[in-house]
């Protein structure tokens, strides 16, 4: 009988080391949101910056549409979470609120604001950043209903913004503020940095834009700094664009995006957008959850996204908007976001 006990005192006590493993490797899927089924894919630096989280596309939709090929195009309070300098295109207070269901029951929200101040825009960010419903469980194996949430991520920003040369340059800088509170199996662990992103659009035609960022500017080690670089082609019907990514923990990565126009002087009630992006993740897997993804053919990519926008000016006196954006990430489920804006 003492045998038997300790028999499965032992499997219980190996159950409950598996799920802090699982744990663990799961929080780095979700915030890194890059997962490679090929190990010789992943670049030789990745695991070496903290603050993953602040890779993934929370509180831009169209962003996340176009497959990430935003810098060039980047506008609105969204812009704030891409490249700053897109706010300086601003002239009325805008206030946007954005919600992201990302993988796993991680979730963000996050709501942007800008307020003109002559020829300067300040803008203003908050995104709350959490996971729950995981399954935690104590040594013997019983669930633990007090540990509900592994995962609490913060960030606040301040940024100022302006345009030279009537508007055809545009630049831009963010301070933030960045929190993690991070569950490893026997208690909490709090980080707390400062960051910077620094951005600049150019526009010398209509038709064709540049646009560059530097993103979580600081410790090396304690958040991931990037490089955007991108282009776009547009015209009034439709925009091209493309970005150039690269993270000091990952390999460089591309994404293009295609967004068709149609004007709101032809619908008489908004303009709509319609938009779809390829970006060059790893695949991770084929999507046996979600039916419908399997009937547009994208059960096994995470490489394509597609979503929508709407904007009306004259919406009881002010201009408002909504936009969504959908990617599947294959075995790791689909990623959605929605936002909702507002000029007042």
């Amino acid at each position: 009988m003492g045998l038997e006990l300790n028999e499965k005192s032992g499997n219980v006590r190996q159950k409950t080391k598996f799920m802090n493993i699982r744990l663990k490797v799961l929080i780095a899927c979700l915030t890194v949101g890059l997962v490679s089924v090929n190990a010789a894919a992943i670049d030789s630096d990745a695991g070496t910056s903290a603050s993953a989280f602040l890779k993934i596309d929370a509180g831009s939709p169209r962003a996340q549409a176009l497959g990430n090929a935003y810098v060039s195009i980047a506008d609105g309070p969204e812009a704030l979470f891409w490249n700053p300098a897109g706010a300086a295109s601003a002239t009325t207070r805008e206030l946007q609120f954005a919600y992201l269901d990302y993988l796993q029951g991680y979730k963000a929200r996050t709501l942007a604001y800008l307020q003109p101040i002559g020829k300067t825009i300040i803008g203003v960010t908050v995104n709350y950043m959490d996971m729950d419903g995981f399954d935690f469980r104590d040594d013997w194996g019983a669930q633990n209903p007090e540990i509900g949430t592994p995962v609490q991520n913060f960030v606040g920003g301040l940024s100022i913004a302006r345009g030279f040369f009537d508007q055809k340059l545009q630049i831009g800088g963010t301070v933030k503020y960045i929190t993690e509170k991070l569950y490893d199996g026997e208690g909490y662990n709090h980080y707390n940095n400062v960051g910077f992103d620094v951005g600049a659009k150019l526009r010398l035609v209509n038709w064709l834009g540049l646009g560059g960022a530097l993103v979580n500017i600081g410790d090396k080690e304690e958040m991931p700094r990037g490089l955007r670089l991108g282009a776009d082609l547009n015209t009034r019907y439709f925009t091209i664009s493309g970005e150039y990514m690269k993270y000091r923990d990952d390999k460089a990565r591309y994404g293009v995006g295609l967004e068709i126009h149609i004007p709101e002087d032809m619908l008489q009630i908004a303009r709509f957008d319609l938009r779809v992006g390829y970006y060059t993740r790893e695949d991770t897997g084929i999507n046996t959850e979600d039916s419908w993804v399997d009937k547009v053919g994208l059960a096994e990519t995470s490489k394509v996204s597609f979503g929508f926008g709407i904007y009306s000016s004259e919406l009881f006196g002010y201009g408002a908007s909504i936009d969504y954006a959908v990617t599947p990430f294959g075995a790791l489920g689909t990623s959605q976001q929605i936002a909702l804006a507002i000029e007042f």
